[in-house]
């Protein structure tokens, strides 16, 4: 979609196209696609099957707000989730901010949420087509096409950044390869004390600047990013938040401590991805006066279970050293025909190893593949809690 497109959706003709465009998208899309043509030029009509198509799948992230919001495919893609970004906004309201920059803004997820707790917000977005997109899903903000080291930060008293991190529509794994230039984006704390920078989960922990602190977010069970809250902001050094059916779960600590190392219990625990990227992992071993069987692996065992969001816990069957025709065998004797394999510390392919299993059983298993005193071993088990769908 490009500017004259969107441009276009704003007349009165094309509400029109988008309000018959998300009527028809129910059915098939091929249908939908002539039954447009046939009422509107060409260009507007698949502009509006487009966008009904985007705010269908935005859902997901934004609840209801999306069928009157704006998108671009890969905008929505690296949007932050409405939850997320409200959580985030309720804290920078509470550190007293008054108004804040965010500099990359994309479609304006963030900002939406910041000027809804009524924030003063300024953005930025280098993309012509995103910028207008994040205007008009935020009409209340100051919203601006441009390079965001060319913003005055003397108009806020606190900025969120979050760079870019693909290009041509492939994904960038190096911050210096990041737009801003990620030296400029690590010096924005020393300009404005009150910075939160939304990163890759998978950020090295050395990148960041010094005395901020880290939060990684997952939602229901996916993590989906890394914020480093710097200055004020910064409250504990390792942050975990856990959000499940929309309430939010938080485990905190420094990150550098070890959990003890013992044989294996019968209950184990699969941490959430929240708590093993943020190296909360031994501390979430203590809320569940749990150890570690391997020191690098983050399966956490215990002799009792404890319902907790931080992880999933299982019922242990059967530990054994990692044997395709034993593993085999024990499945067949516990009649296993549906069976969730999880892995932690093995290279195994799980779907090479599933069809290798041959599993013919009426029952359902948990299987967990890992490493024990640098060993390969099986863990058959059950999960305990809520029930999951199996894995056929």
């Amino acid at each position: 979609m490009d500017l004259s497109q969107l441009e276009a959706l704003q007349t009165p003709l094309g509400q029109q196209a988008l309000t018959e465009a998300a009527r028809l998208l129910d059915g098939d899309r091929l249908a939908a696609a002539s039954a447009l043509r046939a009422r509107f030029e060409p260009d507007l009509a698949a502009a509006a099957l487009t966008q009904a198509t985007l705010r269908a799948k935005a859902v997901g992230k934004f609840g209801p707000a999306a069928e009157a919001m704006y998108f671009t495919r890969p905008g929505l893609e690296q949007a932050t989730r409405q939850v997320v970004a409200q959580r985030r906004a309720r804290r920078v309201a509470e550190a007293g901010v008054r108004a804040i920059a965010d500099l990359g803004c994309g479609l304006g997820a963030d900002l939406r949420a910041f000027v809804s707790l009524n924030l003063r917000g300024y953005a930025v977005e280098a993309d012509p087509v995103t910028a207008k997109c994040a205007e008009l899903n935020v009409p209340t903000a100051h919203v601006t096409c441009g390079d965001a080291q060319d913003f005055d930060l003397a108009q806020v008293d606190a900025v969120f950044c979050d760079p870019a991190r693909r290009s041509g529509g492939r994904r960038l794994f190096r911050p210096a390869d990041y737009s801003p230039p990620w030296d400029w984006v690590m010096a924005l704390p020393e300009r404005v004390p009150h910075t939160v920078l939304k990163l890759a989960p998978g950020i090295d922990h050395d990148l960041l600047p010094a005395g901020s602190e880290l939060e990684l977010v997952s939602v229901d069970g996916e993590v989906v990013e890394a914020a480093a809250w710097c200055g004020p902001f910064a409250q504990v050094p390792r942050r975990a938040t856990v959000i499940k059916d929309g309430v939010a779960h938080e485990l905190t600590g420094t990150g550098d401590v070890r959990a003890a190392v013992a044989k294996p219990l019968s209950y184990v625990y699969d941490p959430d991805g929240a708590v093993v990227r943020s190296h909360l992992v031994a501390e979430f071993a203590t809320s569940v006066n749990g150890t570690l069987a391997d020191p690098d692996i983050a399966y956490v065992w215990a002799d009792q279970p404890t319902l907790t969001p931080f992880a999933r816990c299982f019922a242990v069957r059967e530990v054994m050293p990692f044997s395709l025709k034993r593993l085999r065998s024990a499945l067949r004797e516990q009649n296993i025909g549906r069976l969730e394999i999880l892995k932690r510390g093995s290279a195994l392919d799980i779907e090479t190893l599933r069809k290798d299993l041959r599993l013919n059983g009426s029952d359902a298993a948990s299987l967990l593949l890992t490493r024990i005193s640098g060993a390969p071993v099986s863990i058959i088990a059950v999960p305990v809690g809520p029930p999951r769908t199996a894995i056929a």
